[in-house]
Order: structure tokens, then C-alpha cells, then sequence
């Protein structure tokens, strides 16, 4: 008589998570492309958001406005950092399904600073 037991058969739902996701190239390829257009419009459009003080000069600009432009210069610095980490997380995660969530939401997160940057000067209050 053996004492060697057998292995417990592995649930369907785990051995469906730990199987190759075939799709896992699709949510960071839209974020590179997405983040490939967004990010430079951002960086553009946040360099030029300081003209907005042309009309008020650098030190008689309302708090509003001085802080819209620091939300924005903050979000570029930072939010580039951040995206950055996000969008390479979601190339590095392993391709499995287990994953494929994690994947998209930090796909999606590393789109948000250029959006909100873009937001914020598209929506300046006055000087």
C-alpha cells in the first residue's frame, strides 16, 4: 500500500486565470498610442498655458488662475512620472488572464495626467 497521495485537481477557474492571455498586447498597445498623441499635445499646450499671464503679468494674475498653473506644471512633472510607471507595468505584468484586469486599469491610469492636463488649460480661468 502506497502513502503517497495525489495531488488535488486544481480548480477550472484558477487553471483559466494562469493560462497565456492571447489578448494581453491590447490595452498597453491603446495606451502607447494614445499616450504617443496625448502626451506631447500635453507638453505643448502646458508650455503655452504660461502666455496666459501675458495680460495680468507673472505677479498681478489672480490666485485662480496662478493656481490652474500650478495644478498644471505639477501634473505634467509628477503625472509624466506616474503615467510612465503605469504604462510600463502594463507592458511588464505577466500575460496571463490573472492579470488582464490590473493590465487595462493601468493601461487606462497612465492616459489620465495628459488628460487632465489638457483639460486644465483648455479650461483656464481668467487672468
Amino acid at each position: 500500500m502506497s502513502h503517497h497521495h495525489a495531488a488535488a485537481p486544481v480548480p477550472s477557474a484558477w487553471q483559466d486565470r494562469a493560462e497565456r492571455d492571447p489578448r494581453a498586447w491590447v490595452a498597453p498597445t491603446v495606451a502607447t498610442v494614445l499616450g504617443a498623441l496625448l502626451a506631447p499635445v500635453a507638453f505643448l499646450f502646458g508650455g503655452l498655458s504660461v502666455m496666459a499671464t501675458d495680460g495680468c503679468g507673472p505677479d498681478d494674475c489672480s490666485q485662480a488662475l496662478t493656481t490652474a498653473l500650478n495644478m498644471v506644471f505639477g501634473t505634467l512633472f509628477f503625472g509624466g512620472i506616474l503615467a510612465a510607471g503605469a504604462w510600463l507595468a502594463s507592458w511588464l505584468l505577466p500575460w496571463t488572464r490573472r492579470w488582464s484586469v490590473p493590465r487595462a486599469w493601468l493601461a487606462g491610469l497612465s492616459l489620465l495626467p495628459w488628460l487632465l492636463v489638457l483639460a486644465l488649460v483648455f479650461n483656464l480661468p481668467e487672468g
